[in-house]
């Protein structure tokens, strides 16, 4: 099972959605832990719902069970500390929160993906998700987007 993931940070618009579009995508998962922030723009919960649906034919889902907490993100942004920490904490939470047996895997049947705010994916939490669901499921595969 391929899961797509992707950032908004130093992503255009134009970039974000044209790489939706594509690659097929049919739903968006937004695993932040605050989806309506001001510096996020276009990928504001609202607004990112209608660009979806009127740009890509896309669904929305915002899943904070996929979200790390706010103290870990505080650590980790800023506070500095280090990727390992905090990727051990989050593999850790989402154990702790048995993210296996709470998402359907028929949820990921059709092209889907992770939205996070980093622009990178190799230290960023939606890479976390696609490594822990493999050790989980297995045969899961990120698309970096």
């Amino acid at each position: 099972m391929q899961i797509f993931t992707i950032g908004f940070t130093k992503t255009s618009a134009e970039y974000f959605f044209e790489a939706l579009k594509t690659n097929g995508i049919e739903q968006l998962i937004d695993v932040r832990l605050n989806n309506s922030s001001q510096l996020a723009g276009y990928s504001k919960k609202e607004d990112l719902e209608y660009f979806l649906k009127v740009i890509c034919n896309a669904t929305y889902k915002h899943e904070t069970l996929l979200a790390p907490t706010q103290l870990m993100l505080d650590d980790f942004k800023k506070y500095r500390g280090p990727w390992s920490t905090y990727k051990r904490r989050y593999l850790e939470l989402l154990d702790h929160r048995e993210v296996e047996t709470k998402l359907n895997l028929e949820m990921f049947e059709r092209p889907t993906v992770l939205l996070c705010s980093e622009e990178n994916a190799e230290q960023c939490h939606r890479s976390l998700v696609i490594e822990y669901l493999n050790a989980k499921w297995g045969n899961v595969e990120a698309k970096h987007l």
